[in-house]
């Protein structure tokens, strides 16, 4: 039912609305709320209904949410968060703007402030026009790899609040690997100002037949993957293929002094549905065996020339990429519409000689590659059946890694001719 500013708001029954599963996290007053989940447990939409609710119940809160990437933030929490309103049913008393990013409660002018921790300046900055900021809403708080990065957030929830109101944090991520520090923060030792829960699809009741099979199906034949995008416990890391490497945050002008010798790097992993497309940049030297990551693009859901826009709008047009060869239609697709693309070679044994070859160097990671260190953290050796390590990886967290293999290979071969490939670049 449609409905205008001028009627009164119509009543919705939160519990029909929200489902099972979250009922404690709901009335949760602590400092803290900690959810580790499977996909589609619910965990986002849910934190999303409960900033909308609890905003327009308490007319003095406003809410900071965070990604530790910005660019990120629009087609996440800011997309769950107007479900959450239409899903409400309170649409016509909020409005949301792109720039700058925010959402404004019209009745009393109480904002949702978006950031990144890409530009701390920002969240440093925030001033609230009524009340206090209170709410704190942390998403994919695993890609947050510096404990000391989340305490400076910690900090930016701070001062007297209005009778009545408490302050929240709330944090919800995929629980891929269980050395990170929230698991020791908030799982092995919880407090009694914080709420730390599980959760996974078995509590969303709204997922239909098709869904359902998706989890069957990896359960069957990918059980360590199910464990943690399945079940929401823990990924247990061993093994890992790429240790050698840091988070760093570095300027293209500062490296280029630093190595005389750099050289650009550029890689594209096919994906469509379940798998990503993944494009990763980075820069090279042979000489200090350095390889530094500057930039990635990790979609699900994007057509050829979706990735174009992408790679356009990201900067990268110019660049020479090399492209996963099993896709030579969608190779030349992309050269019709202008980007500079050719084949990887691949070839026998390639996945592991690119390996060896990646393994020589010390890579230094930009902070806005969340993606790309999430596939670091747990891409690992496959094993066989009694647990020893085989000489062969595992098929997932490589998309990224994929690409930067192809972008490399002609400096792992030492010089490779493109057989079999028509066209300059």
């Amino acid at each position: 039912m449609k409905t205008s500013r001028t009627k009164e708001p119509e009543r919705v029954h939160l519990p029909e609305l929200i489902g099972k599963g979250y009922g404690q996290f709901w009335r949760y007053k602590g400092r803290y709320r900690v959810v580790k989940g499977s996909r589609a447990s619910k965990k986002s939409k849910t934190t999303a209904l409960w900033i909308i609710a609890s905003m327009m119940r308490y007319p003095e809160a406003n809410t900071l949410v965070v990604r530790k990437v910005f660019r990120t933030l629009k087609d996440s929490c800011y997309t769950d968060l107007k479900w959450a309103v239409n899903r409400l049913k309170c649409a016509a008393w909020w409005d949301f703007k792109e720039s700058p990013l925010e959402a404004t409660y019209r009745p009393t002018g109480q904002k949702i402030f978006f950031r990144g921790l890409d530009d701390p300046l920002k969240i440093a900055s925030i001033s609230v026009p009524v009340g206090a900021l209170c709410f704190m809403w942390v998403e994919e708080a695993y890609e947050i790899m510096k404990e000391s990065d989340f305490d400076t957030l910690d900090e930016s929830i701070r001062g007297e609040t209005p009778d009545g109101l408490f302050k929240q944090i709330t944090l919800t991520f995929n629980p891929w690997n269980e050395r990170h520090w929230l698991k020791r923060r908030f799982f092995d030792a919880p407090d009694a100002d914080t709420l730390a829960m599980t959760t996974n699809y078995l509590c969303n009741e709204w997922l239909d037949q098709a869904d359902l099979a998706l989890f069957e199906n990896m359960k069957e034949r990918n059980p360590r993957r199910y464990k943690v995008a399945g079940l929401g416990e823990w990924g247990i890391v061993e093994g890992v293929i790429y240790e050698n490497w840091e988070e760093r945050e570095y300027t293209l002008a500062g490296i280029r002094e630093e190595h005389k010798d750099l050289q650009t790097v550029c890689g594209l992993d096919f994906g469509y549905t379940n798998d990503p497309s993944a494009f990763v940049i980075g820069f090279l030297s042979q000489e200090d065996k350095t390889l530094y990551i500057w930039d990635e693009i990790y979609k699900t859901g994007l057509t050829n020339p979706d990735i174009v826009t992408e790679i356009t709008a990201a900067g990268y047009r110019k660049e020479t990429i090399t492209a996963d060869s099993a896709e030579p239609k969608s190779i030349a697709e992309l050269r019709s519409m202008g980007l500079r693309v050719r084949p990887a070679v691949k070839g026998p044994d390639s996945i592991r000689h690119g390996i060896q070859f990646l393994q020589g160097f010390r890579m230094v990671v930009h902070p806005r590659c969340v993606n790309f260190e999430t596939e670091l953290s747990n891409y690992t050796w496959a094993t066989d059946k009694t647990g020893n390590r085989l000489n062969v990886p595992i098929d997932e967290f490589n998309h990224l890694l994929d690409a930067l293999r192809y972008a490399t290979e002609k400096m792992a071969a030492g010089g490779v001719r493109y057989h079999g490939y028509k066209g300059g670049i």
